[in-house]
């Protein structure tokens, strides 16, 4: 909630410069021209509104509002601008002098009128259609959404373009340059999909609107990183929609990516993300424990992120101090103190960890361990008396303790620091109500049976000889046949087996052998879940293959 309090503020900081900018502006030119200035701040939207004294039309075209309907005896009052003409203020005043009624006009901002014009003649709420996702081959959607974006006015089609692509549960918005024009995709479920085609001309509006709430420049010759929030009402319902963006300068321009958080602290469960009873009750063994070092590895886009707020958010309760130091801030936990640091420019967490810990935190979330110095720190935390969590880039359980040793060395005091490695990946989810079973062929029940042959005996064994699978079906309300994402996961809870290769008693250390000695342990792969999730019609074996 930090980062989004401060993006909010940031951006009424910025509104309220503007406009009192004008107004200063407004005061000086009034005492030039001498005229009575009013700043109509304090009351442009509860003045009852004169309306009938001026037509709507006449308003517009000369700058003016009324702001008192006077009397015989009581004085009109009216708001001019800097632009209204000085030839209607003097016919104005002749035709009220002429029927013996006083007049009287107050200079007031541009800013200050158009709030005012805005309830005397509120903007036409025009409502355009939804956009569809087009399925493979599919170019009449792509040109119908195209014209719909096309159609949509200048300051509002980034509003619109972000509102859909929440509406659709879009995790991303990639706004890519062409040779002739402007490619929009968008990922549903992991997948990318086409959306539109734009002229230049709509990509240079909504770079623009990019530029200015994510604080970036439309001239950067290198690549730049901007955070920014949207409201999104829906249904009578509101919720915060962060967004982290990510340009990069191409041959044509510049491209840029859209993150999309929808901000919903009570989503932030475990009992949400459809962990395994046996997994589940490994985590909740480990973080029950008041030190520690819990890891997150998978590639970006796997929920490492969703996860350990989900772990925080079970830890957070009123007798825990938590700190969580992240680049940046993607969810805000209330109850938790969440710093956000600048890790750009060779600058990394350490500095920010060593004096957290003076601070005597119970657990500490360091977004992410990428350089040796962090993970030293880290993992001394996590020996005093503090549970550390965190991500680390690796492609499963195994290749984080080789890439972590590769790091930092061999090192005793991270085989007891080490509690549990998490490796996840999120696969698209088939749509119960439309999947359909199927009868695989031979070549595929064999792969099956070779991925599970090992499966560790505590896990409880499909017929390998008689299964079935499931496929997506199409429909209206699931036009790929999925419908939202699942998590496999793969734990490595690091005991006597593991911590061997940490402590050097074993020379050969590669990704290989500790996963040989964690699975007679008995850990599952991720193949060996996504494999058993797919026998249980969760997901197919396509999905899985393309994840993991």
């Amino acid at each position: 909630m930090f980062s989004v309090m401060i993006s909010v503020m940031n951006e009424d900081k910025i509104q309220q410069n503007r406009r009192e900018q004008d107004e200063q502006s407004t005061k000086q030119r009034a005492a030039i021209l001498g005229i009575q200035y009013l700043d109509v701040r304090p009351i442009e939207q509860t003045i009852p509104l004169a309306e009938g004294v001026i037509d709507i039309q006449t308003m517009h075209q000369n700058r003016l509002v009324p702001l008192v309907a006077g009397t015989e005896s009581a004085t009109w009052q009216f708001g001019a601008t800097t632009q209204t003409p000085q030839s209607y203020i003097r016919q104005l005043t002749q035709e009220y002098n002429d029927i013996g009624r006083n007049i009287a006009f107050f200079l007031i901002s541009n800013s200050g009128y158009k709030e005012l014009m805005n309830r005397f003649d509120p903007p036409e709420v025009v409502v355009h259609d939804d956009i569809e996702i087009a399925k493979e081959g599919d170019s009449d959607t792509i040109a119908e959404v195209s014209k719909t974006l096309s159609s949509v006015g200048s300051d509002e089609v980034f509003d619109y373009l972000v509102d859909q692509a929440d509406k659709l549960g879009a995790s991303d918005i990639h706004i890519e340059n062409q040779r002739t024009h402007i490619r929009i995709r968008m990922r549903i479920d992991g997948a990318l999909h086409p959306v539109a085609d734009l002229e230049n001309d709509r990509y240079r509006i909504i770079l623009g609107t990019l530029a200015s709430r994510a604080n970036i420049s439309t001239a950067a010759t290198e690549p730049q990183s901007g955070h920014m929030q949207k409201e999104i009402t829906r249904g009578g319902v509101t919720h915060m929609l962060n967004l982290r963006v990510e340009t990069i300068p191409t041959m044509y321009g510049q491209d840029a990516v859209l993150r999309l958080f929808n901000f919903d602290e009570s989503m932030l469960n475990l009992d949400l993300l459809g962990i395994g009873q046996a997994e589940r009750a490994e985590i909740d063994e480990v973080i029950s424990h008041p030190r520690g070092m819990v890891l997150m590895v998978g590639p970006t886009g796997s929920g490492k992120s969703t996860t350990l707020y989900s772990i925080i958010n079970a830890l957070n309760t009123t007798d825990r101090k938590i700190i969580t130091l992240e680049d940046p801030i993607e969810y805000g936990v209330s109850g938790i103190s969440q710093i956000p640091v600048d890790t750009s420019d060779g600058k990394s967490f350490a500095d920010s960890l060593r004096s957290v810990l003076r601070l005597d935190p119970d657990v500490v979330m360091v977004g992410e361990i990428r350089d040796a110095d962090t993970a030293k720190t880290a993992i001394q935390a996590s020996i005093t008396g503090h549970l550390v969590l965190s991500s680390f880039h690796a492609n499963s359980t195994s290749a984080a303790f080789s890439r972590m040793i590769d790091m930092i060395g061999v090192n005793p005091i991270f085989s007891s620091a080490i509690r549990l490695v998490i490796a996840q990946r999120l696969v698209r989810k088939l749509d119960d109500a439309t999947k359909e079973e199927y009868e695989p062929d031979e070549a595929t029940k064999k792969w099956v049976q070779n991925a599970l042959k090992d499966l560790p005996n505590h896990i409880e064994k499909p017929d390998l000889d008689n299964f079935k699978l499931w496929k997506p079906v199409v429909s209206e309300e699931s036009p790929f046949g999925y419908k939202g994402r699942i998590v496999i996961m793969e734990q490595m809870v690091v005991g006597e087996s593991v911590q061997k290769f940490l402590r050097g008693d074993i020379a050969d250390i590669h990704t290989e052998v500790i996963e040989k000695a964690a699975r007679e342990a008995g850990m599952v792969t991720l193949m060996e879940r996504g494999v058993l999730a797919a026998l249980r019609g969760e997901t197919t074996l396509n999905e899985v293959n393309s994840a993991i």
